[in-house]
């Protein structure tokens, strides 16, 4: 089948998100979908045509992401979608294919996006680099260790609604957005529509959006936004739950301190949290960490779309001088040998990554380096899977202890 390929004009949206709900099989109404045109850039939309009829869909988020080091352009890929009447055609392939050389094109060395289906990306480039969990604590079992941080000019204050509070909370993530790899700037829409967005679909049958402040005399160092879904028992005990959605805090006592804010909620038995980073300290914190309950998920995967750019615009851990042999079969510019040279240190710039004739120190897949780019994913462990070829002893080991960094790779937000 011939489709056609190309970004949408204003008056063509109504039928991209078609594509988009039906496809996601998404509750939502129309309008409620049309929120999503504020995130969409018309210019980085593209839609497949069979004929007059959209068919498929992908678009892309600039962002700001951090990544080991610091800061880069990446290309938030979002809103892929194909109808199901026109699945198997090769029309995913196809705007996948477009997608990373308009990408390319435009500059950008890094892809991002959230799977839908795990399954699916990895036949793209796109590797799982991040990962993050979800907690189900058992409120009275939530007591802290006895050395927990705890600091006297902390106060918590509550903000209703939770829009008032945005200024505080924009402050506390931005102080934390650069140290860890994968969080990203926020636009005003993301802040506006999802972070702080109270519409009755996003309670999830829970109450209204609720925040809390945890501040000092010099400002804001906490927050966190939850709802409350109440409850009582046939006995008429309270049964409550806490929904946690976002929550960050600059330094140990003010992340202990929001933390413990949310647990003790009256009248609530649980709490649940999703979208936390593995290496969360709250695990940590509780006297017993078994009560998080906590359950793995996949985050944010990527893709390498310039080898070269995008392994010398990262900070690494260890000293590495290794030539890769770099296989790509989507995006042929990237085959091919490189010698990557870096030593360590905190922020970029300290690291090349060139074309060379040298015989390769190892040989692995753009899929396997995308899931090592924020340091969240051991080269390792995937050579131990056979999906990385060394060929010069103790390489693997280089460029994985290299690649690794703390913290953890995090989104946080689905963009």
């Amino acid at each position: 089948m011939t489709v056609q390929i190309r970004p949408i004009t204003e008056s063509e949206w109504p039928a991209f998100a078609t594509v988009d709900r039906e496809s996601f099989n998404s509750p939502l109404s129309p309008e409620q979908h049309d929120r999503f045109r504020e995130f969409l850039e018309l210019d980085r939309s593209l839609a497949a045509f069979d004929g007059d009829l959209i068919v498929g869909a992908t678009a892309v988020a600039s962002l700001t992401m951090t990544v080991p080091g610091g800061p880069v352009p990446v290309a938030g890929v979002t809103a892929v979608a194909v109808l199901p009447s026109h699945r198997r055609r090769g029309i995913l392939t196809s705007l996948m294919t477009r997608q990373l050389n308009d990408v390319h094109e435009r500059g950008e060395s890094v892809a991002a996006l959230y799977a839908s289906e795990a399954a699916i990306y990895g036949r793209f480039g796109y590797g799982r680099a991040a990962d993050n969990l979800f907690f189900r604590i058992p409120t009275h079992r939530s007591a802290f260790v006895r050395d927990a941080p705890v600091d006297p000019s902390l106060r918590v204050r509550l903000a209703v609604p939770a829009e008032a509070a945005r200024a505080d909370v924009e402050r506390v993530f931005e102080a934390v957005r650069t140290t860890r790899p994968g969080l990203y700037a926020r636009s005003d829409a993301r802040w506006r529509l999802d972070v702080l967005g109270d519409e009755e679909f996003q309670r999830r049958g829970a109450g209204p959006l609720r925040c809390l402040i945890v501040e000092d005399d010099s400002g804001p160092r906490g927050y966190a936004l939850f709802r409350v879904k109440g409850g009582w028992t046939d006995h008429n005990v309270p049964d409550g739950e806490v929904l946690v959605d976002d929550l960050f805090a600059t330094d140990p006592a003010a992340y202990a301190l929001v933390w413990r804010s949310v647990l003790d909620r009256d009248l609530c038995v649980r709490l649940h949290a999703w979208g936390r980073p593995v290496d969360d300290p709250l695990m940590h914190l509780l006297a017993e960490p078994r009560q998080l309950n906590a359950g793995w998920l996949d985050d944010l995967w990527i893709r390498l779309v310039d080898v070269g750019r995008a392994l010398a615009g990262r900070a690494y851990a260890a000293p590495v001088d290794v030539v890769i042999e770099v296989e790509d079969r989507l995006c042929p510019w990237n085959a091919g040998r490189y010698r990557l040279v870096a030593s360590p240190g905190p922020v970029t710039g300290k690291a090349s990554c060139e074309r060379t004739g040298d015989p390769a120190d190892l040989t692995v897949p753009v899929t396997a380096l995308g899931a090592a780019y924020l340091g969240g994913r051991p080269l390792l462990a995937v050579g131990a899977a056979g999906l990385v070829t060394e060929h010069s002893e103790g390489a693997l080991r280089e460029l994985s202890t290299a690649m690794s960094w703390e913290p953890r790779p995090w989104g946080s937000l689905i963009f």
